[in-house]
Protein backbone atom coordinates (compact mmCIF):
# COMPACT_ATOMS: atom_id res chain seq x y z
CA UNK A 1 0.00 0.00 0.00
CA UNK A 2 1.49 3.34 -1.01
CA UNK A 3 1.58 6.39 1.20
CA UNK A 4 -0.16 9.65 0.42
CA UNK A 5 2.00 11.71 -1.96
CA UNK A 6 3.75 14.65 -0.36
CA UNK A 7 1.58 17.74 -0.85
CA UNK A 8 4.46 19.76 -2.25
CA UNK A 9 5.14 17.17 -4.95
CA UNK A 10 1.48 16.70 -5.79
CA UNK A 11 0.87 20.44 -5.91
CA UNK A 12 3.94 21.23 -8.01
CA UNK A 13 3.60 18.44 -10.55
CA UNK A 14 1.22 20.17 -13.02
CA UNK A 15 3.43 23.26 -13.23
CA UNK A 16 6.62 21.19 -13.54
CA UNK A 17 5.09 19.06 -16.28
CA UNK A 18 3.98 22.18 -18.13
CA UNK A 19 7.48 23.66 -17.84
CA UNK A 20 9.01 20.46 -19.22
CA UNK A 21 6.63 20.48 -22.17
CA UNK A 22 7.50 24.10 -22.97
CA UNK A 23 11.19 23.35 -22.60
CA UNK A 24 10.80 20.35 -24.88
CA UNK A 25 9.25 22.53 -27.54
CA UNK A 26 12.27 24.84 -27.41
CA UNK A 27 14.50 21.86 -28.18
CA UNK A 28 12.07 20.40 -30.70
CA UNK A 29 12.32 23.58 -32.78
CA UNK A 30 15.98 22.71 -33.38
CA UNK A 31 15.47 18.95 -33.78
CA UNK A 32 15.59 17.38 -37.25
CA UNK A 33 14.13 13.83 -37.38
CA UNK A 34 16.60 11.53 -39.12
CA UNK A 35 19.05 14.37 -39.76
CA UNK A 36 21.61 16.49 -37.98
CA UNK A 37 20.23 19.10 -35.62
CA UNK A 38 19.88 22.73 -36.66
CA UNK A 39 21.35 23.75 -33.30
CA UNK A 40 24.86 25.05 -32.85
CA UNK A 41 27.06 22.38 -31.25
CA UNK A 42 30.39 22.24 -29.46
CA UNK A 43 32.33 20.06 -27.03
CA UNK A 44 32.55 20.52 -23.29
CA UNK A 45 35.66 19.83 -21.24
CA UNK A 46 36.21 16.10 -21.50
CA UNK A 47 34.76 15.92 -24.99
CA UNK A 48 31.05 15.48 -24.27
CA UNK A 49 28.86 17.24 -26.84
CA UNK A 50 26.53 20.11 -26.00
CA UNK A 51 24.17 22.16 -28.14
CA UNK A 52 22.51 25.53 -27.91
CA UNK A 53 19.30 23.60 -27.25
CA UNK A 54 20.79 22.08 -24.05
CA UNK A 55 21.75 25.52 -22.82
CA UNK A 56 18.46 27.13 -23.81
CA UNK A 57 16.38 24.46 -22.08
CA UNK A 58 18.58 24.62 -18.98
CA UNK A 59 18.21 28.39 -18.70
CA UNK A 60 14.45 28.21 -19.25
CA UNK A 61 13.95 25.53 -16.61
CA UNK A 62 16.19 27.30 -14.11
CA UNK A 63 13.97 30.38 -14.27
CA UNK A 64 10.67 28.47 -14.21
CA UNK A 65 11.52 25.93 -11.52
CA UNK A 66 13.28 28.41 -9.25
CA UNK A 67 10.13 30.54 -9.29
CA UNK A 68 8.03 27.53 -8.27
CA UNK A 69 10.17 26.70 -5.24
CA UNK A 70 12.64 29.52 -4.49
CA UNK A 71 14.23 27.73 -1.52
CA UNK A 72 15.29 24.73 -3.59
CA UNK A 73 18.90 24.37 -4.71
CA UNK A 74 19.88 23.45 -8.27
CA UNK A 75 21.86 20.60 -9.83
CA UNK A 76 22.03 20.37 -13.61
CA UNK A 77 24.29 18.89 -16.24
CA UNK A 78 24.68 22.26 -17.94
CA UNK A 79 25.13 24.52 -14.89
CA UNK A 80 28.27 24.96 -12.77
CA UNK A 81 27.78 23.03 -9.54
CA UNK A 82 27.03 25.06 -6.41
CA UNK A 83 27.76 23.05 -3.26
CA UNK A 84 25.10 24.99 -1.37
CA UNK A 85 22.84 22.18 -2.58
CA UNK A 86 24.46 19.87 -0.02
CA UNK A 87 22.90 21.85 2.82
CA UNK A 88 19.43 22.30 1.30
CA UNK A 89 16.41 20.11 1.94
CA UNK A 90 14.98 20.55 -1.56
CA UNK A 91 17.04 20.28 -4.76
CA UNK A 92 15.95 20.46 -8.38
CA UNK A 93 17.88 17.92 -10.46
CA UNK A 94 17.75 18.66 -14.19
CA UNK A 95 19.02 17.15 -17.41
CA UNK A 96 17.89 19.60 -20.11
CA UNK A 97 18.44 17.02 -22.86
CA UNK A 98 19.20 13.47 -21.78
CA UNK A 99 20.55 11.86 -24.93
CA UNK A 100 22.25 14.85 -26.54
CA UNK A 101 23.98 12.68 -29.13
CA UNK A 102 20.64 11.18 -30.16
CA UNK A 103 19.15 14.67 -30.40
CA UNK A 104 22.06 15.82 -32.56
CA UNK A 105 21.74 12.81 -34.89
CA UNK A 106 17.98 13.03 -35.39
CA UNK A 107 17.01 10.05 -33.20
CA UNK A 108 13.78 10.57 -31.20
CA UNK A 109 15.24 8.94 -28.08
CA UNK A 110 16.03 12.02 -26.01
CA UNK A 111 14.21 13.58 -23.09
CA UNK A 112 13.89 16.58 -20.79
CA UNK A 113 14.29 15.35 -17.22
CA UNK A 114 13.36 17.09 -13.97
CA UNK A 115 13.32 15.67 -10.44
CA UNK A 116 12.75 17.30 -7.08
CA UNK A 117 14.71 15.83 -4.19
CA UNK A 118 13.63 16.03 -0.56
CA UNK A 119 16.53 15.22 1.75
CA UNK A 120 18.23 13.35 -1.09
CA UNK A 121 15.22 11.31 -2.22
CA UNK A 122 13.21 11.97 -5.39
CA UNK A 123 9.62 13.01 -4.58
CA UNK A 124 8.65 14.32 -8.03
CA UNK A 125 9.83 13.24 -11.45
CA UNK A 126 9.07 14.21 -15.03
CA UNK A 127 10.68 12.61 -18.10
CA UNK A 128 9.35 14.31 -21.21
CA UNK A 129 10.25 12.89 -24.64
CA UNK A 130 9.11 15.58 -27.11
CA UNK A 131 10.00 13.72 -30.31
CA UNK A 132 8.14 10.66 -29.08
CA UNK A 133 5.17 12.67 -27.74
CA UNK A 134 5.45 10.85 -24.40
CA UNK A 135 5.57 12.32 -20.90
CA UNK A 136 6.27 10.17 -17.86
CA UNK A 137 5.37 11.59 -14.44
CA UNK A 138 5.52 10.41 -10.86
CA UNK A 139 5.19 11.65 -7.30
CA UNK A 140 6.31 9.76 -4.23
CA UNK A 141 3.47 7.46 -3.24
CA UNK A 142 1.30 8.76 -6.08
CA UNK A 143 2.04 6.19 -8.77
CA UNK A 144 3.57 6.60 -12.22
CA UNK A 145 1.90 7.79 -15.40
CA UNK A 146 2.63 7.93 -19.12
CA UNK A 147 0.61 10.64 -20.86
CA UNK A 148 -1.74 10.61 -17.89
CA UNK A 149 -2.34 6.85 -17.81
CA UNK A 150 -1.07 4.56 -15.03
CA UNK A 151 1.86 2.34 -15.95
CA UNK A 152 3.39 -0.81 -14.42
CA UNK A 153 6.45 -2.91 -15.03
CA UNK A 154 6.18 -6.46 -16.28
CA UNK A 155 5.99 -9.23 -13.70
CA UNK A 156 8.66 -11.58 -15.07
CA UNK A 157 10.51 -13.64 -12.51
CA UNK A 158 13.19 -15.12 -14.80
CA UNK A 159 15.73 -13.66 -17.19
CA UNK A 160 14.83 -16.31 -19.76
CA UNK A 161 13.06 -14.44 -22.51
CA UNK A 162 13.43 -11.08 -20.77
CA UNK A 163 14.02 -8.01 -22.93
CA UNK A 164 17.09 -6.23 -21.57
CA UNK A 165 18.60 -2.96 -22.75
CA UNK A 166 22.05 -1.59 -22.00
CA UNK A 167 25.59 -1.08 -23.27
CA UNK A 168 26.54 -3.79 -25.77
CA UNK A 169 29.68 -4.96 -23.88
CA UNK A 170 27.62 -5.54 -20.74
CA UNK A 171 24.87 -7.35 -22.63
CA UNK A 172 27.40 -9.50 -24.50
CA UNK A 173 29.07 -10.51 -21.24
CA UNK A 174 25.72 -11.35 -19.63
CA UNK A 175 24.64 -13.35 -22.71
CA UNK A 176 27.55 -15.74 -22.20
CA UNK A 177 25.78 -17.17 -19.15
CA UNK A 178 22.11 -16.15 -19.44
CA UNK A 179 19.40 -16.52 -22.08
CA UNK A 180 17.55 -13.27 -22.79
CA UNK A 181 16.62 -10.92 -25.64
CA UNK A 182 18.82 -7.88 -26.16
CA UNK A 183 16.55 -4.88 -26.71
CA UNK A 184 17.33 -2.18 -29.23
CA UNK A 185 19.70 0.53 -28.06
CA UNK A 186 18.04 3.34 -26.09
CA UNK A 187 20.43 6.33 -26.14
CA UNK A 188 18.69 8.19 -23.30
CA UNK A 189 19.34 6.57 -19.94
CA UNK A 190 16.18 8.13 -18.52
CA UNK A 191 14.10 6.60 -21.32
CA UNK A 192 15.77 3.25 -20.75
CA UNK A 193 14.41 3.30 -17.20
CA UNK A 194 10.96 4.63 -18.08
CA UNK A 195 10.53 1.96 -20.75
CA UNK A 196 11.06 -0.59 -18.01
CA UNK A 197 8.43 1.30 -16.03
CA UNK A 198 5.83 1.06 -18.81
CA UNK A 199 6.62 -2.56 -19.67
CA UNK A 200 8.16 -1.91 -23.09
CA UNK A 201 11.26 -3.76 -21.86
CA UNK A 202 11.87 -5.84 -18.75
CA UNK A 203 15.27 -4.75 -17.48
CA UNK A 204 18.23 -2.50 -18.14
CA UNK A 205 21.92 -2.25 -17.36
CA UNK A 206 23.82 0.98 -16.79
CA UNK A 207 27.57 1.35 -17.12
CA UNK A 208 29.53 3.32 -14.50
CA UNK A 209 29.63 7.13 -14.54
CA UNK A 210 25.91 7.98 -14.74
CA UNK A 211 25.03 11.20 -12.91
CA UNK A 212 22.15 12.25 -10.68
CA UNK A 213 20.54 14.20 -13.52
CA UNK A 214 20.49 11.10 -15.75
CA UNK A 215 18.68 9.05 -13.14
CA UNK A 216 16.66 10.84 -10.46
CA UNK A 217 13.44 11.58 -12.37
CA UNK A 218 13.30 8.19 -14.10
CA UNK A 219 14.25 6.39 -10.87
CA UNK A 220 11.08 7.71 -9.23
CA UNK A 221 8.93 6.84 -12.25
CA UNK A 222 10.29 3.29 -12.21
CA UNK A 223 9.88 2.92 -8.46
CA UNK A 224 6.28 4.13 -8.57
CA UNK A 225 5.57 1.72 -11.44
CA UNK A 226 6.65 -1.30 -9.42
CA UNK A 227 10.33 -1.46 -10.26
CA UNK A 228 13.73 -0.40 -9.00
CA UNK A 229 17.14 0.82 -10.06
CA UNK A 230 19.97 -0.16 -7.73
CA UNK A 231 23.70 -0.50 -7.49
CA UNK A 232 25.31 -3.76 -8.56
CA UNK A 233 25.08 -4.77 -4.88
CA UNK A 234 21.31 -4.17 -4.83
CA UNK A 235 21.59 -0.97 -2.80
CA UNK A 236 19.26 1.96 -3.49
CA UNK A 237 20.77 5.00 -5.14
CA UNK A 238 21.86 7.97 -3.06
CA UNK A 239 21.38 11.42 -4.52
CA UNK A 240 22.79 14.88 -3.86
CA UNK A 241 26.17 13.68 -2.64
CA UNK A 242 29.28 15.80 -3.05
CA UNK A 243 30.10 13.83 -6.21
CA UNK A 244 26.80 12.99 -7.92
CA UNK A 245 28.31 10.05 -9.83
CA UNK A 246 27.20 6.41 -9.78
CA UNK A 247 28.83 3.06 -10.50
CA UNK A 248 27.37 0.15 -12.45
CA UNK A 249 23.60 -0.06 -12.01
CA UNK A 250 20.78 -2.46 -12.81
CA UNK A 251 17.08 -1.80 -13.24
CA UNK A 252 13.99 -3.99 -13.58
CA UNK A 253 10.55 -4.74 -12.23
CA UNK A 254 10.67 -5.80 -8.59
CA UNK A 255 9.96 -9.45 -9.40
CA UNK A 256 12.97 -9.64 -11.72
CA UNK A 257 15.39 -7.77 -9.45
CA UNK A 258 16.73 -10.80 -7.54
CA UNK A 259 17.39 -12.97 -10.64
CA UNK A 260 19.09 -10.02 -12.35
CA UNK A 261 21.25 -9.32 -9.31
CA UNK A 262 22.25 -13.00 -9.08
CA UNK A 263 23.20 -13.08 -12.76
CA UNK A 264 25.34 -9.95 -12.44
CA UNK A 265 26.98 -11.31 -9.31
CA UNK A 266 27.95 -14.50 -11.14
CA UNK A 267 29.19 -12.43 -14.04
CA UNK A 268 31.46 -10.35 -11.84
CA UNK A 269 32.80 -13.46 -10.11
CA UNK A 270 33.64 -15.04 -13.48
CA UNK A 271 35.62 -12.05 -14.67
CA UNK A 272 39.39 -12.06 -14.03
CA UNK A 273 40.43 -9.84 -11.14
CA UNK A 274 42.92 -7.07 -11.83
CA UNK A 275 45.89 -6.82 -9.52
Amino acid sequence: MTSTPLPIARDLLPAVEAACREAGQLALDLFRPGAQTAAKTWSKAGGAPVTEADIGVDTFLNVRLSALLPDAAWLSEETADDTIRLSRRFVWVVDPIDGTRAFMAGSPDWAVCVALLDAGKPILGVVHAPAGATTYTATSGGGAMSNGRPIRTTDLTSLTGARIAGPKPMLDALARQESFTAADKIPSLALRLTRIADGTIDAGLVSPDARDWDLAAADLVLSEAGGQVTTADSEPLRYNREMPVHGMLMASGNSLAAPLALALSRLRESQPQRS
